[in-house]
């Protein structure tokens, strides 16, 4: 993009801007745009369906042909048979996508079908870019993935079911996440700004612009710090807060518990487990404060931190490519990670599916409902699985018509932890090729092992003792170097491991699996 276009494209967010923050939305007016959504999921998969196969090339419509149908075919599935039951069987007739198929990562093969599809071919045309971002994974660089104010708008509609649900009303709210090129903590101010709710600070693990990329994003951020300045509703400045300097968040949130309201910290579970370290070794009092996770899943073991410290937490569940939010987490939760899954967004067909350690998951494959949603994707197999149950819990988020729960939300395929995403294909890469290049052995000498020490993300470099002496730093920093050429968000979280410590070197031979086979990926349950 030359400079001139990105001036344009600039100005034209900066007009959105306005009016988004001008206009601030009543909790009903929010409320009722939900529950017209939700009404209306069968009729809105039929539009995104429409607009998913469309064209000649459209890679669901190539993919619909070959299973031999058409939309008429699934609309009538739709008003016999429900909105479930055709996504199955779109699923097995072979309409469906993994993540390396959207990414443009591996062909598409169904039947005498084989084709490379590319991100863009999965935009949604219903919906515009006002702010553009890049996915968590370390596919390319990530993927690029637009934001369309609207959609923040609507998801303004969620944040009142959540402070009802968990009792948050009048409390302080700070976040603790990055800043471009991660968009996250953006997204979260603006949606609190259409309610007209405002977070106190902006604590940020992230302090340098590494591109010129980056650097675009980054103005956009400050352009948008500076417009809710002038429009009355300041946004605070973000401040660079390494994981490291956790205490600085905890100061923060005992400050509000001695002015007689704890706090609400927006992170991820594992900055929560640190804030909580760093206040019992400052000696200070955070507790009755929350936090409201995302980013990572949330474990027993960072559960327990966080109770130990006195505070409550609630995870919610996220994917950029299917819109941001897919669950909110549930206040009368009967497991510790229960979120009510947002079928007013998404529909959600579960497929059981072996590991290598011959342990079999229910599999989640998701389709995107909202009409403003970045991407239409029919049955995106997510790498994700968990239990789904239907239940009435009877908390204020239950009563607003989202009774699909889900719980132990695990991925198979993935390696996620400090809030980004690193996937399968280029683990076995790493694991496969370049440590044993550069330190000797081969393949099955290698492993990464997810895990949790003390309740904070661990991520294990398995090096077989057989490789003899090495240099376990020099382990680190190459594995951190091959991490950071997958794009720009992982170059920043990556150098969030780097000053963290959540790499470290295991001497031991690989774990294997009962079929005698050794994953690039292992994860520690608890």
């Amino acid at each position: 993009m030359n400079a001139w276009s990105e001036l344009r494209a600039l100005t034209s967010y900066l007009g959105g801007l306005y009016g988004f923050l001008r206009n601030t939305a009543s909790e009903e007016e929010c409320r009722r745009r939900v529950h017209r959504q939700l009404e209306g999921r069968d009729e809105a998969f039929l539009r995104m369906l429409a607009a998913g196969v469309a064209e000649s090339r459209s890679p669901y419509g190539r993919m619909c042909r070959e299973a031999g149908i058409e939309l008429g075919d699934a609309a009538v599935l739709v008003h016999t048979e429900g909105l479930e039951s055709t996504l199955e069987r779109l699923y097995d007739a072979g309409v469906y996508l993994t993540l390396d198929e959207l990414r443009g990562r591996s062909p598409v093969r169904r039947g005498r079908l084989e084709f490379i599809a590319q991100p863009e071919d999965f935009d949604n045309p219903l919906a515009r870019i006002d702010y553009g971002t890049r996915s968590g994974g370390s596919r390319s660089s990530g993927m690029p993935v637009g934001t369309d104010l609207r959609l923040l708008e609507y998801h303004a509609g969620y944040v009142p079911m959540v402070m009802d649900a968990f009792g948050l009303r009048g409390r302080p709210m700070a976040l603790w996440f990055p800043t471009a090129p991660a968009t996250t903590g953006i997204r979260i101010l603006l949606t609190h700004a259409k309610l007209g709710l405002r977070n106190e600070r902006w604590f940020s693990q992230s302090k340098r612009v590494p591109d010129r990329a980056s650097a675009r994003q980054a103005v956009l951020t400050w352009a948008t710090v500076l417009t809710s300045k002038l429009l009355g509703n300041a946004f605070p400045k973000p401040e660079y807060t390494p994981p490291e300097a956790a205490g600085r968040v905890a100061e923060w949130l005992a400050e509000a518990k001695r002015g007689g309201q704890p706090a609400m910290l927006h992170t991820t579970p594992g900055s929560a487990v640190r804030v909580c370290n760093a206040a019992q070794e400052l000696g200070v009092d955070i507790s009755d404060s929350f936090f409201r996770l995302g980013g990572e899943p949330f474990t027993p073991g960072r559960a327990q931190v966080v109770a130990a410290a006195g505070c409550r937490a609630a995870s919610n569940y996220y994917m950029v490519e299917l819109g941001g939010y897919l669950g909110l987490a549930c206040a009368s939760a009967e497991e510790f990670d229960d979120v009510h899954l947002l079928t007013d967004k998404v529909a959600v067909v579960q497929r059981d599916k072996k590991l290598d350690d011959e342990a079999t998951v229910g599999a989640l494959s998701y389709t995107t409902l909202h009409p403003l949603s970045p991407k239409v994707l029919i049955n995106l197999a997510s790498d994700d699985y968990g239990v789904l149950r239907r239940r009435d819990c009877g908390c204020p988020i239950g009563r607003n018509g989202f009774a699909l729960h889900l719980h132990g939300i695990r991925s198979y395929d993935k390696l996620t932890s400090e809030g980004v995403t690193f996937i399968g294909s280029d683990l076995i890469r790493l694991v496969e090729e370049v440590l044993p290049t550069c330190f000797g052995g081969s393949a099955t000498d290698y492993q990464l092992v997810e895990g949790d020490v003390h309740g904070l993300p661990s991520v294990a470099i398995v090096v077989s003792p057989r490789i003899g002496v090495i240099d376990e730093g020099d382990v680190i920093e190459t594995t951190i170097s091959f991490l950071c050429s997958s794009g720009r968000s992982q170059a920043m979280m990556a150098e969030m491991w780097r000053t963290s410590r959540t790499l470290r070197v295991v001497r031991r031979q690989p774990y294997v699996t009962a079929a005698a086979k050794i994953p690039a990926l292992h994860v520690l349950r608890e």
